[in-house]
């Protein structure tokens, strides 16, 4: 047995949470911050067993690949203008680790 732990944007959540549902996957979700543009996350906890990690992670992928997005970002020259920058955004943190035991009451 795995324990998956996924960290994806708070916007893609919902949509990676469809999809492993779709599939048969139960997801418990979890509120937590960080990254590159200080916008929420959500961690994703996935227990499968060890022949789908590969499954979970494609479902994963297909739902929040990375992309483009476009952000407002402040330069100072003179007076304070702003200048659009393109950044990659989406995509997801995974952690996979060994589940010594399990048991659903």
């Amino acid at each position: 047995m795995k324990l998956i732990y996924v960290i994806v944007r708070n916007i893609d959540s919902g949509d990676v949470t469809a999809e492993l549902n779709k599939h048969g996957y139960y997801v418990t979700k979890l509120a937590s911050t960080g990254g590159f543009l200080r916008e929420g996350n959500t961690t994703l906890m996935i227990g499968t067993d060890e022949e789908k990690v590969d499954e979970v992670i494609d479902i994963v992928k297909k739902a929040c690949g990375p992309r483009k997005q476009v952000i407002s970002n402040p330069v100072a020259t003179g007076e304070y203008t702003s200048m659009n920058v393109v950044v990659n955004v989406g995509g997801a943190t995974i952690f996979v680790m060994d589940v010594d035991r399990f048991e659903k009451i």
